[in-house]
């Protein structure tokens, strides 16, 4: 609740009082969400349509109002020295303000909690003692299972307090990793902030090493954007791209939590698998080529080939008259509708009415007044609808990738100039396919097909798009999530040492330039929240072979993490040093090269030791998780076992990819790591 700094209550036990506050509140968001479960529109909606849409309203706004009992509903406090927004000479009466997950009011509408997006919540994540920002006294409070057990004080406008880490800070960012990805809303730091606070007209990316707090920073700037732009994206939806399946999974009660449940979130290969099924794979060769930006200008060629110049005048018949468009004229409205630029099914349904304009304007000449109706029945005319299927045929855009994959003529026409004839050769299918539905499309394929249906009719803009592990996208890729927010902004998140594909993204400005948002900002975190100081120490020894001149992370932990490098002779030594681990509180991964697993597994389960897959949520029974190198990025677990470090190198296609594949694996822990190796370590983590 917003209370005058000098509350008369006594303050003989300023726990206690807090404990009733958060008491009060609950009450009060309960009474909030009984409120909005009362409400009765059967008397306010004009037909079952609305009467949907209302209810659905109000059921999600009920979900939003939740109060989980293991989430503490504020974790801090401000004490203002004068009222927000008042003018400071006047000698204002300053506020207190709890900072929460989301708004809180008592019967009365007075505030027992704020947003932590409010604009009056900002200084508890901006404001020092270099700059205290109007603020006496920032409270942050410490809690068990929901409940407040401690609270600590930093008095930011006493020049008498020096200035001092903030301990319960640390305790958090520190705090063991049980099941999914959780927000950061209590420990967000300043320069995070101001990339979760950044405006939504304008494209942010964010380059990050492991443990800065990318993804999560992500997340709350998607939060914050709904809460100060509600409306607008309410209309025009928002969207979190993730690299796989259990990455999604693993992120996915993030938002939620917040009271955001509107969200999509989907891979990149969701988004492009348009009616075709996915079920072949490529060489890294092919993938490459079809990943690169020049097939953009391919496709371009290929659909545009299929118009047609007229080299017959057209005659419609209407009545006893008879109209002829003679053929010049006709070349003349196909050149200009190709000259406009615009969308090839676009211009094919405005073709039809451009040649019935000509039409009219003869009828008009001739001392005819024909109105629009006329001008649409002309168009509707059988002669006009078979001269347009002539010269502007429709396209399948399925068909035509199919046919530059299958038809080296074909390919070699629209490819000369762009591809080499080498480069043509490694895109092409060796076996000739019957049809779209027999042909095993490719991920990459499913990119080049969505960019020819973009080419064909407009891909649905949103208001916001989230891009995570944007590294490893090609440039096709990068264009078909471009196409999701054409008028609409970005939020790309990334770590250039972490691409792990051959094509994997070599700059932020040649990222930014694909998506199509070159005035986008780049911001860099450089502070580590996560991984511990000793572990991302060891790791960025491969920062000069992998990223040369990217900032190495620094760790920011007082507690430096437990490291250790473990010769091993055979896999129940890998089994044994992850029964250490689940001697700790918290989850411990066992990251592998994926050609290991198999073995691992088998090993664990000799040992009776049960295990999860990625994504799936450890419990208080089963916190092991078995996870295969190739689909570590983005996750995190409190102790890691890292399995045979040269052994995920060599599963890669190149050396430098396989660094990057290790350097990943190297920094998923967030207390300690514990690297086994038979085989000799890659001689770049040599001192």
């Amino acid at each position: 609740m917003s209370t005058p700094v000098d509350d008369p209550t006594p303050l003989d036990d300023p726990l206690a009082r807090e404990r009733a506050h958060l008491a009060e509140s609950r009450a009060a968001l309960r009474a909030m969400r009984e409120d909005v479960e009362s409400l009765d529109i059967r008397d306010v909606t004009a037909n079952w349509v609305n009467a949907e849409v209302l209810a659905r309203q109000i059921d999600e706004r009920i979900k939003a109002l939740a109060d989980l009992s293991d989430t503490p509903l504020f974790f801090g406090r401000l004490d203002y020295l004068h009222s927000p927004g008042a003018d400071q000479a006047e000698g204002a009466e300053g506020e207190r303000f709890y900072i929460g997950r989301r708004h809180v009011h008592d019967h009365d509408g007075d505030p027992m909690v704020i947003d932590w997006r409010a604009p009056v919540s900002q200084p508890f994540y901006r404001a020092s003692k270099k700059d205290p920002l109007d603020i006496a006294l920032r409270r942050r409070f410490g809690y068990t299972r929901g409940d407040i057990t401690a609270y600590e004080d930093e008095h930011l406008s006493d020049p008498a307090e020096a200035a001092r880490t903030s301990k319960l800070l640390q305790q958090e960012i520190e705090r063991p990793r049980v099941g999914p990805m959780r927000d950061i809303v209590a420990t967000i730091q300043p320069e995070q902030d101001e990339i979760v606070r950044s405006g939504l007209g304008g494209t942010v990316c964010v380059q990050g090493g492991p443990g800065t707090g990318k993804t999560a920073v992500g997340l709350h700037r998607v939060a914050y954007l709904l809460y100060a732009h509600r409306e607008r994206l309410a209309r025009t939806g928002t969207l979190v791209i993730g690299p796989n399946r259990s990455f999604l999974h693993y992120i996915e009660q993030v938002l939620p939590a917040l009271g955001e449940l509107t969200v999509q979130q989907a891979t990149v290969d969701d988004l492009v698998a348009r009616g075709i099924e996915v079920r072949g794979t490529d060489d890294a060769a092919a993938a490459v080529i079809k990943g690169d930006a020049r097939m953009a200008e391919v496709l371009r060629r290929a659909v545009q080939s299929h118009v047609t110049m007229p080299t017959e005048p057209l005659v419609v018949v209407r009545g006893s008259r008879r109209w002829r468009v003679p053929s010049y004229e006709l070349e003349a409205i196909v050149r200009e509708l190709l000259d406009r630029g615009i969308r090839y099914g676009a211009a094919r349904e405005a073709l039809p009415q451009r040649i019935a304009h000509a039409v009219l304007v003869q009828m008009e000449r001739s001392g005819e007044a024909p109105d629009d109706r006329v001008q649409d029945a002309v168009a509707r005319n059988a002669a006009v609808k078979a001269a347009v299927k002539q010269m502007w045929p429709p396209v399948d855009p399925a068909k035509l990738v199919l046919r530059l994959l299958t038809d080296a003529d074909f390919l070699a026409v629209h490819a000369d100039g762009v591809l080499d004839e080498d480069e043509q050769k490694t895109i092409l299918w060796a076996k000739p396919v019957r049809s779209v539905k027999a042909a095993k499309w490719s991920p990459a394929d499913a990119v080049l097909i969505d960019e020819t249906t973009d080419l064909v009719q407009r891909t649905h803009s949103l208001g916001h798009v989230v891009l995570d592990e944007a590294q490893d996208l090609s440039p096709m890729q990068y264009r078909a999530v471009g196409r999701r927010c054409t008028t609409g902004s970005a939020t790309v998140l990334g770590d250039l040492a972490q691409g792990t594909t051959p094509w994997a993204t070599r700059s932020w400005d040649e990222a930014l330039a694909h998506l199509g948002k070159t005035d986008g900002v780049i911001e860099e975190l450089t502070a580590g929240f996560r991984v511990p100081t000793d572990v991302i120490t060891y790791a960025s020894r491969l920062l000069p072979h992998i990223a040369p001149g990217l900032t190495p992370v620094a760790s920011v932990r007082e507690n430096p993490g437990f490291f250790a490098l473990r010769p091993i002779g055979d896999a129940s030594e890998v089994v044994a040093a992850c029964e250490e681990l689940l001697g700790n509180e918290g989850s411990t991964g066992l990251i592998a090269a994926d050609a290991r697993v198999p073995a691992l597994a088998q090993a664990l389960t000799a040992a009776g030791i049960t295990y999860l897959a990625p994504g799936e949520e450890t419990t208080a029974e089963t916190r092991l998780t078995l996870v295969p190198a190739s689909l570590a990025k983005g996750l995190e677990y409190d102790y890691v076992v890292l399995d045979e470090p040269r052994a995920v190198v060599d599963g890669e296609p190149d050396e430098r990819t396989g660094l990057r594949r290790l350097y990943v694996a190297l920094t998923r822990a967030v207390s300690g790591l514990i690297v086994t190796h038979a085989a000799p370590l890659p001689p770049q983590l040599a001192e």
